[in-house]
């Protein structure tokens, strides 16, 4: 089968001091993958690449086996979304309105919304269940419905891949279980879903699969059990920690640096 999207010996550099060093990962219908790493391992640079944002210094990115710079702007628009980290909304734009700016890869030039762009923001905002707030400003929501209605953007660009960087950071725990049941459900949808976490246990819970950065490399991946191990964790973080297993899958609790 075709990967949606592929990295193949991805290096990318950032002022000539390479931060991804030759990354290898495809993601497949149905993926919903965990990308995870401490602070400086090239997480979100290795994002921003798959999203096209970021130009490899060598190896390519390819989507459904064509190279990702080589496609029409519009048409890796239509087909994939990128949620960056720490969103920021400054304008006072209807939670309705913020939504349907997810449609413009879809739509020409001006042209007013179509019945089948209003069904896909109808969707994405009751996905979310964010239906309720659509005449809020954005600017007077909290964290988590922002969050939420942030997600509904990104969906309704109805993208094959979801490409999403730390979208439960600064959510308070049950918020962040909301967003990644969201996120798990677009994967069982069909769709392929990549995000940047820290919460390792919410990671191994929701997560089918995990990647783990170090130093720009990835050290590991497969399923969690077999990412998460404590050879692992001190070679990534530094830490060594208890892992144990319960109803919800592996709880990762740190215990001490070394």
């Amino acid at each position: 089968m075709t990967a949606l999207l592929e990295a193949r010996d991805l290096t990318i550099a950032l002022d000539d001091r390479p931060v991804v060093q030759q990354a290898g990962l495809a993601l497949a219908a149905g993926d919903f993958v965990g990308l995870l790493g401490p602070n400086g391992a090239g997480k979100t640079t290795l994002l921003r690449a798959l999203a096209g944002l970021l130009p490899p210094q060598s190896g390519a990115v390819l989507m459904d086996g064509q190279p990702l710079a080589a496609l029409p702007a519009a048409d890796r628009a239509r087909r994939l979304a990128y949620l960056p980290q720490g969103a920021e909304c400054h304008w006072p734009l209807s939670v309705a309105a913020l939504v349907a700016l997810g449609r413009l890869p879809h739509r020409a030039p001006w042209a007013a919304l179509s019945p089948v762009d209003i069904a896909a923001i109808d969707a994405a905002m009751a996905f979310t269940d964010v239906r309720h707030l659509a005449d809020r400003p954005i600017t007077r929501l909290s964290g988590g419905e922002r969050a939420r209605v942030l997600l509904a953007r990104a969906l309704a660009v109805d993208p094959a891949i979801l490409l999403a960087d730390e979208p439960v950071a600064g959510l308070d725990p049950g918020h962040q279980l909301d967003v990644m049941a969201l996120l798990a459900a677009r994967a069982q949808a069909g769709g392929a879903v990549l995000v940047v976490l820290h919460d390792l246990t919410l990671a191994a819970r929701f997560c089918r699969r995990l990647v783990l950065l170090q130093a720009g490399r990835i050290l590991a991946d497969g399923p969690p059990e077999a990412v998460l191990t404590p050879a692992n964790l001190r070679a990534a973080y530094g830490i060594d920690a208890h892992i144990s297993h319960t109803d919800d899958g592996l709880l990762v609790v740190p215990g001490k640096r070394l």
